[in-house]
């Protein structure tokens, strides 16, 4: 995770192992939220261009690159699929219409990404006590999976026990495991962080704990399942909740087709054998099972006094892979800096290109996710070709692999740098849209983490329009997308989202937006160009995109992180190299 420097093309054993050690210390780190929007907007920097004269987006040219990219041509993005294929030619061609530079020091826009495809065959899950016995069915009641690069994996009667939180958070002195011995137990986790009360206020949440409202990283399901991996656990399912975890359980489900991993030296045996989930409805009753009520043990897991619970449950299943191994790609672009001595620094945009691919449900068409973002990385880059002073430093476009697959992509290229990560200045990150219309306000997700907040603070201001901090805390976005790759890693990095404002519209429509997205379209095959679509706001937030890069390209100094950020350190080792 540390490496500063370029590495060859080939990639060396060592170097896959250093992934490995990525994922690790992303799970053993503790996290720390965002420091608060609290911060006063910095003094805008002399001589920059008003947003108002930076070049427009056209709003025809993204929704013509969304038409092709969402299209049943593309078969809904998989990697390692003809539509990976598709979609990397299309964005390399565009690229360069664009007027961009291959952004790989190749020669080329492409950067290989070794991925390992895993396909599990559906298997029941068996559960026995004493004589009583309860068979699961794959995809209706869990959904399972293994890490495990081998022809199969398998639970073979492992006794059940329910781990609450599954949290071992030191800094908030809490600990959900209280040194049990849990190797080769299968454990059973609530999803999200423990819900501490706040005792100055009634009906609150603790804000110095977790993050109160706010999801840290140890409610998310990735944590859940590398902390089993540490304790030894032969399998984990979390339970699925709809609230807690922020998407219905169809989302869930749209996880049972091929999963795909970063290849690494141990094949991953170092995981627990089967990860997954379960349903609510099925998690309760296995509960029951034990002699136990999920409501009372769910509001034991919410104290520290919690202990492991063995439910006096086995669990058994067995499941068959199908393997191969596939060189993805991640596509990146640039335009070279202007300034001899500042091009060799980096302002870096990301979006994922790949998608759900297809099913026995339909085509994954993924219009808003997120060919949009693929749209949006040309027209930038078309906007910046036009800038009538070019910039400083130069800019780097990054269509990446595999974010659906657990932001693989971008955790292979800020592994792997094809430019130093120390040189690599921002990262502004696209993976969330607003389509329908525009608004007087812009989300930023963990507002008042760095620099880059007050940059696209005064960008917005100049559209008459105000920065709003994130409106779902609780589900955890700061740790869902590319950026948090580059975050860290020590790369200040500034999360974007819709605003819930709109011009013209009732109060409460933000929010009705957000909800239907996430209820209907979200990880479906419904994800497509809706008839209404209205890109006015679309654009009126890439400009403040395109302002926030090009006004860190020209600026006298980098931004950095606020004081109390989790990753302010982090940076500061690295540059101090």
């Amino acid at each position: 995770m540390r490496n500063i420097s370029r590495l060859p093309a080939r990639r060396s054993c060592g170097a896959l192992i250093l992934i490995c050690l990525t994922a690790a210390a992303c799970a053993a780190a503790p996290r720390e939220q965002p420091a608060p929007a609290e911060y006063q907007t910095q003094a805008p920097p002399p001589e920059r261009i008003p947003i108002g004269e930076l070049p427009d987006i056209d709003p025809a040219a993204l929704l013509a690159h969304v038409r092709v990219l969402s299209s049943d041509a593309f078969e809904g993005r998989a990697p390692g699929s003809a539509g990976e294929e598709k979609t990397v030619a299309y964005l390399v061609d565009k690229f360069k219409a664009a007027g961009l530079r291959p952004g790989n020091t190749d020669g080329t826009y492409i950067q290989k990404v070794p991925l390992v495809g895993i396909t599990p065959a559906p298997a029941p899950l068996v559960l026995r006590k004493g004589a009583d016995t309860r068979t699961l069915a794959f995809k209706d009641d869990f959904v399972a999976w293994t890490k495990h690069v081998a022809d199969s994996a398998s639970l073979q009667g492992s006794e059940v026990v329910f781990v609450g939180y599954g949290a071992s958070a030191p800094e908030y002195n809490w600990d959900d495991y209280k040194g049990v011995d849990l190797k080769g137990k299968t454990l059973l986790m609530l999803v999200n962080d423990p819900p501490v009360p706040d005792p100055e206020n009634p009906g609150e949440l603790d804000p110095k704990v977790f993050g109160g409202k706010a999801m840290t990283y140890y409610g998310r399901w990735t944590y859940k399942h590398e902390i089993a991996a540490q304790k030894g656990a032969a399998g984990v399912f979390v339970i699925h909740e709809t609230g807690p975890a922020g998407y219905p359980f169809e989302v869930v489900q749209s996880m049972t087709g091929e999963r795909f991993d970063l290849v690494t030296p141990d094949k991953n045996m170092g995981r627990a054998a089967v990860e997954g989930w379960i349903s609510l409805e099925q998690a309760t009753a296995l509960m029951a099972m034990g002699g136990q009520k999920f409501d009372e043990l769910k509001k034991q897991a919410a104290t520290r006094e919690f202990k492991p619970v063995p439910l006096g449950v086995s669990a058994s299943i067995t499941i068959k892979n199908t393997l191969r191994t596939i060189d993805s790609k991640n596509v990146l672009a640039k335009i070279e800096g202007s300034d001899p001595q500042l091009r060799n620094e980096y302002v870096v945009y990301t979006a994922h290109w790949d998608h759900l691919g297809k099913d026995d449900t339909g085509i994954y068409h993924g219009a808003e996710d997120n060919a949009l973002g693929c749209a949006a990385l040309i027209e930038l880059g078309r906007a910046f070709s036009r800038m009538a002073v070019p910039p400083k430093r130069s800019i780097l476009f990054l269509s990446v692999t595999a974010e659906e697959q657990g932001l693989l992509g971008s955790q292979y290229y800020t592994v792997m740098p094809v430019y130093p990560l120390a040189k690599t200045i921002a990262d502004i990150n696209m993976d969330s849209w607003n389509t329908s219309g525009r608004t007087r306000d812009l989300t930023i997700i963990g507002d008042g983490a760095s620099d880059l907040d007050d940059y696209a603070r005064d960008a917005a201001g100049e559209q008459g329009r105000v920065i709003r901090p994130d409106p779902e805390p609780e589900k955890g976005f700061y740790y869902r997308s590319d950026h948090f790759n580059f975050a860290k890693m020590g790369v200040p990095a500034l999360n974007p989202d819709a605003g819930i404002d709109y011009i013209g519209k009732p109060e409460g429509y933000g929010e009705k937006v957000r909800a239907e997205w996430t209820e209907n379209r979200y990880h479906k095959p419904a994800d497509v160009i809706m008839p209404d679509w209205d890109l006015t706001g679309t654009v009126e937030d890439l400009k403040v995109y395109l302002a926030v890069g090009y006004r860190v390209a020209q600026a006298d100094t980098i931004p950095a992180w606020k004081p109390g950020s989790e990753f302010k350190a982090t940076r500061e080792r690295m540059l101090a190299k």
